[in-house]
């Protein structure tokens, strides 16, 4: 007896398709025999098979359920012919039918080369063992039989046909598909990356404006969709999009209010404009019901005001013949400061996605997001070979065009490099995929299963890193704001921010400015009002008749020594100055002016001295002022050469 996995035909044998009645019933037997399955029940079901269908696919036109009340002994016959291509029962059949047997089956027939293809390119994307033997016996073995193809064969209009197949029946059993669709889209998928089909499978994409606005009333919408349709030409596809919505809201309140309205240019002021303004404060979102925020009410507006301002300037007939839209009727937006994360939620939120990824390329895509303050979009869109090394100037990334369509250069840290060499090392390897933005061929940086990641993908990642750091709602953006915060923290340059973060105009950057200043202004304050009365004081040679603040609401009702502040320890009293302010170049001069003595008598306010610098120099240290620690340093040194001096001369 031949192994069970040998061939049951030999190479000159005729193919199974061109085989009719005996002798395609005599091929079946020696397969029986070749694999060591037969017995005298296969036998007799398949002589009874091939006598009543001398061509297979005649039985594949009988009922549904004729097909479907075959026996067991007569179902390994079918199965055989359709993975050897004597049979193509149709996807109703095949969506009916539980295909387990396949897999063992599949080892002796010609499709096994084929589906071992299949399997091995969804391994190198990505797809674990599962989702690769599900993807499998779901989508390609059901296209290999029904179509005939070889695999190299194959069209999207074949995968389009299956998931018709796949529609028709859910439809007529209520039964969800969502599976075979799902399948079919990660073979579509995998068929790309193997160069069968020409692009990957859409994930959703642009609906038609015509759809889109379809509650609008026909007349307005024409109009409003041949404005979108020419905003087209020079403005992003994701701008265009987002002003759809915003006329579409426009659009059906009109429609709802006036429905006689035919055209915007018989627009009314008071019976339109001043209604949908009003509307606004308590139109609620589609997604939780709440009211919309003030900045969404501020874009619908704007919205409409600039359509009806471009319509007006290009002389369409349809433009109003007077205003009636103005400035002042555009909602105002609070100038609020950025949100960027305290620097212990960072350091848990970073670690959170270090050590507790869930989705590891998803991790590292926040991690280079927080380490080079990049925009959502810009970070999925960074393409593989956006890391450059220059001469002499370190590794810098190339971020490409976003939101205000510029390029910028950032410079990386050699931590920041491993995380982009991990992500090269696990992320997807497979053929280029379309660019959203010019549609070339392009090795993204960020790619998974085949695919890009998704901001979905991304958002899902950082809620369950959020939620592993014992944090709240946290959005990617913010990463972008904590960066930018740490470094007008560390004294980086207005014109150095704007280049860092893309911005083009310094009242972007400034916003984080106002945030830094916020962080000092209640030690600022403080410290300035005492400043002002001292210095109104001594320059009026008045100090009786004026109230001075007193130390517990300068330092807070703290030691002097634990103040946030800048302090320095003199021989008669202290010094205290906020950050903002700067350390005073004048601080202990007199201690290392070359020309000061001292005597023993000064040896304990020395000493006292000495302690307290010690104390603020730790307390420095802790802050991060290492210039400031240092000044309190060389004078401990000085303060120890004085006692020295001091103690030499009572000996």
């Amino acid at each position: 007896m031949r192994h069970a996995n040998a061939s049951a035909l030999s190479s000159g044998d005729a193919p199974i398709a061109l085989l009719r009645g005996s002798d395609l019933r005599d091929a079946y037997l020696r397969h029986l025999r070749a694999t060591g399955r037969g017995n005298l029940p296969y036998e007799r079901a398949a002589r009874r098979f091939f006598e009543t269908w001398s061509d297979p696919q005649d039985w594949a036109a009988t009922p549904l359920a004729e097909r479907l009340s075959a026996g067991s002994a007569t179902r390994p016959v079918i199965t055989f012919l359709m993975l050897h291509g004597g049979l193509r029962p149709g996807y109703d059949y095949l969506l009916s039918r539980k295909l387990s047997p396949l897999w063992r089956e599949i080892q002796t027939s010609p499709l096994r080369a084929e589906i071992d293809g299949f399997l091995h390119e969804a391994e190198q994307l990505g797809f674990t063992a599962r989702t690769r033997l599900a993807t499998g016996s779901q989508a390609p073995i059901r296209l290999l039989i029904q179509t005939g193809k070889p695999m190299r064969q194959l069209t999207v209009d074949d995968l389009q046909e299956f998931a018709a197949a796949c529609r028709e029946r859910e439809h007529a059993t209520g039964i969800s598909h969502r599976h075979y669709f799902s399948a079919i889209s990660m073979a579509h998928m995998v068929l790309f990356h193997l160069g069968v089909l020409d692009s990957p499978p859409r994930t959703g994409g642009p609906v038609p404006y015509e759809e889109r606005l379809a509650e609008v009333s026909a007349p307005l919408r024409a109009e409003l969709v041949g404005y979108l349709e020419r905003k087209r030409a020079t403005c992003d596809r994701k701008t265009v999009s987002a002003t759809a919505t915003r006329l579409k809201h426009f659009g059906v309140f009109l429609t709802d209010t006036d429905p006689a309205l035919t055209s915007v240019r018989d627009l009314d002021r008071r019976r339109h404009i001043e209604p949908f303004l009003a509307s606004l404060v308590d139109t609620a979102s589609d997604k939780d019901g709440a009211p919309i925020s003030i900045g969404d009410r501020n874009r619908r507006v704007v919205a409409v005001a600039t359509f009806l301002r471009d319509i007006t300037e290009w002389g369409w007939d349809a433009a109003p013949p007077r205003k009636v839209l103005f400035r002042d009727d555009i909602p105002k937006l609070p100038q609020v400061l950025p949100r960027y994360l305290p620097i212990d939620a960072d350091r848990r939120l970073t670690a959170a996605l270090t050590e507790h990824p869930d989705n590891e390329l998803a991790a590292l895509a926040l991690r280079l997001q927080r380490a080079c303050g990049l925009r959502i979009g810009e970070l999925l869109d960074l393409e593989l070979d956006c890391v450059h090394e220059l001469d002499g100037n370190g590794a810098w990334l190339k971020v490409p065009l976003g939101k205000l369509a510029t390029e910028r250069m950032v410079p990386l840290d050699p931590e920041t490099l491993e995380v982009i060499d991990r992500v090269a090392q696990i992320r997807s390897h497979g053929r280029p995929l379309p660019h959203p933005r010019y549609r070339r061929p392009t090795q993204f940086l960020f790619t998974y299963l085949g695919r890009r990641l998704t901001q979905q993908g991304v958002r899902r990642e950082l809620d369950h890193a959020a939620e592993t750091a014992g944090l709240g709602h946290v959005t990617s953006h913010q990463l972008r704001h904590t960066y930018a915060t740490a470094l007008v923290n560390a004294g980086v340059s207005l014109q150095a921010l704007m280049a860092l973060l893309g911005h083009q105009s310094a009242e972007m950057s400034l916003r984080y400015g106002r945030l830094f200043d916020a962080t000092v202004r209640t030690e600022y304050e403080r410290a300035l009002d005492l400043a002002k009365q001292n210095t109104t004081a001594a320059a009026a040679g008045d100090t009786a008749g004026r109230t001075q603040l007193p130390l517990t609401v300068i330092t807070g009702g703290r030691d002097w020594k634990d103040t946030p502040l800048l302090k320095s320890r003199m021989a008669g009293g202290f010094c205290l100055r906020t950050p903002a302010q700067g350390a005073c170049s004048y601080a202990n001069i007199c201690e290392h002016c070359p020309s000061y003595r001292s005597e023993p008598s000064s040896l304990p306010i020395l000493a006292a001295q000495r302690v307290d610098a010690e104390a603020l120099a730790r307390d420095a240290e802790e802050r991060g002022w290492i210039d400031e620690a240092d000044r309190h340093h060389k004078l401990i040194a000085r303060l120890d050469a004085l006692i020295a001096d001091s103690e030499t001369q009572t000996g």
